[in-house]
């Protein structure tokens, strides 16, 4: 079985393959339809952030409710609640980020809805 870590390092890889492929000169965009295809794809990723986080700080939450955590060090030492309202701060910046994210990226495909390659 594949963990919560497990699939993000292979996103977190996915994307480090994109940021290769996409480079100048590569061959991973030939038409301006890959840069729409990708735009929209990427839109996509975006949108399924929120509730990956929501459902991470549930986890959280209930894990600090339950008496499951100790902060053993850092700035919450001892206060696994103050930690909790740290981390719901993040994700809630996160979460907003991620949808801000998608709104970019869903211009940028409408965008290039009629954008073709010239001359070919």
């Amino acid at each position: 079985m594949t963990g919560p870590a497990d699939l993000a390092g292979e996103a977190a890889e996915s994307v480090r393959g994109l940021n290769h492929a996409t480079l100048p000169g590569a061959g991973g965009l030939v038409f301006p339809a890959d840069a729409y295809d990708v735009a929209g794809l990427l839109a996509l990723l975006a949108s399924r952030l929120p509730q990956a986080l929501a459902q991470l700080l549930g986890f959280l939450r209930a894990e600090v409710q339950a008496g499951n955590v100790a902060v053993v060090a850092g700035d919450h030492a001892g206060d696994p609640d103050a930690m909790l309202t740290a981390v719901t701060a993040s994700l809630d910046a996160a979460v907003a980020s991620a949808r801000g994210l998608r709104q970019a990226l869903d211009g940028a495909q409408n965008q290039l809805t009629w954008a073709a390659a010239a001359g070919r």
